[in-house]
């Protein structure tokens, strides 16, 4: 498996929002959430959690699928 593991950073282009938006949702520093962004750094499961509710997504479409093409 990749290092990329989430997809936030593709999440949030495709909902028109900023890492500074997030971050003020999330009552987070923007550093962290560019660290997310960037793959530097994972948010923790409830985090997520709060990240999908405030971008209106499922918690699955911010994770990178577990399974490679190669695997179907």
């Amino acid at each position: 498996m990749g290092k990329d593991l989430n997809r936030l950073k593709v999440v949030l282009a495709e909902k028109r929002r900023t890492n500074k938006w997030l971050a003020q949702q999330l009552d987070k520093d923007p550093a962290t959430v560019s660290k997310w962004c960037t793959n530097k750094a994972q948010p923790s499961l409830e985090t997520l959690s709060e990240i999908a509710m405030s971008l209106e997504v499922d918690v699955k479409d911010l994770l990178q699928s577990s399974i490679r093409k190669s695997d179907y």
